[in-house]
């Protein structure tokens, strides 16, 4: 399978040999790193905060979250 460096757009193999997939190179994840850092790159969140930090789920330990993360990681790699 083959996806787009979403830095560059360059095409790169989707693989365990591409140590940096999705992106193409160590630069171009270095590239998106700073975008991340640099609040240039967001996930969008609905227009009401307060609501958002009042949800039941956001009560939950770290050791859930990893919990949680782990499975999720476990049930993409057997598919």
């Amino acid at each position: 399978m083959k996806v787009n460096c979403p830095t560059c757009k360059k095409e790169v193999k989707w693989s365990t040999e591409s140590e940096f997939r999705p992106f193409c190179t160590k630069r171009c994840q270095l590239i998106d790193l700073g975008q991340w850092a640099n609040e240039e790159n967001a996930i969008p969140s609905g227009a009401n905060k307060d609501a958002e930090t009042s949800l039941p789920y956001m009560n939950i330990d770290i050791e859930d979250i990893e919990e949680m993360i782990a499975q999720q990681e476990q049930d993409f790699f057997n598919n």
